[in-house]
């Protein structure tokens, strides 16, 4: 925590430098995915302390975010956890600046044993988030496919409709492994994990897109997304940024 602090602070002094006061601050109302959810907050509370703009947080999973947006809500900003949905937003011209702002990892994570590919071969049952609404899901059903678990191989798998609420089946003893983000082995959760082998799904690509180029706060917000301020904190999540 102490490390995390000093982050912070070293995150609000480089912002403070980047960008200038606004004269009058603004809100930016910001959708994203329920896996960078605590990571968002800190970057928010680095931002506002920086600029006076307020960021406010909407999570959910990646699909329905979209679906939201695409019926009309409202968001200023939206962190996918993937390229696609933002992709298709830039199509519909609803949205601009498609950027990546971090690169998420998948871990088998379990508080009960030793995660392990031969544990990953050999379970039963598995938590994962749905592969219809999460990307860390399609991740997950990718890795179990590498790993010659489908069909009647597969394990029973017990979806949560995010990446979060898979984190909480593992964490509240439901299930005693999931196929989870790597960001969890940061949180403080107890547990052990291994970390699966970039070659056994695809990347884990999270973009975002400005949904409302009048908003000030929004567009601020983006851009230090991309600093090196922000990539700090990121990466002590347990995300990789790419290189800009």
């Amino acid at each position: 925590m102490r490390r995390s602090g000093r982050i912070f602070q070293k995150a609000v002094v480089a912002l403070g430098l980047a960008l200038p006061c606004p004269a009058f601050a603004e809100t930016a109302l910001v959708a994203v995915a329920t896996n960078f959810v605590v990571v968002a907050e800190g970057l928010a509370e680095a931002f506002g302390e920086a600029t006076g703009h307020e960021v406010r947080l909407v999570g959910g999973s990646t699909g329905k975010l979209h679906t939201q947006i695409m019926r009309g809500a409202p968001f200023d900003v939206f962190l996918a956890a993937d390229r696609a949905r933002p992709a298709l937003l830039i199509e519909e011209d609803r949205a601009s600046g498609q950027m990546t702002y971090a690169v998420g990892r998948l871990v088998l994570w379990g508080r009960k044993g030793e995660p392990s590919e031969a544990a990953l071969r050999e379970m039963e049952r598995l938590a994962i988030a749905n592969p219809a609404l999460a990307p860390y899901g399609v991740a997950a059903m990718e890795t179990l496919a590498y790993y010659g678990r489908e069909g009647e191989d597969a394990p029973a798998l017990v979806m949560g409709e995010n990446a979060g609420q898979a984190v909480a089946m593992v964490a509240t003893g439901n299930v005693d492994y999931g196929l989870v983000p790597l960001s969890v082995t940061v949180a403080g959760l107890e547990g052990a994990a291994w970390t699966v082998p970039q070659a056994a799904h695809g990347p884990i690509r999270q973009d975002g897109v400005l949904l409302d180029a009048e908003n000030a706060a929004a567009v601020d917000f983006l851009a230090f997304l991309g600093s090196a301020a922000a990539a700090e904190i990121i990466e002590a999540s347990g995300y990789e940024v790419p290189e800009r």
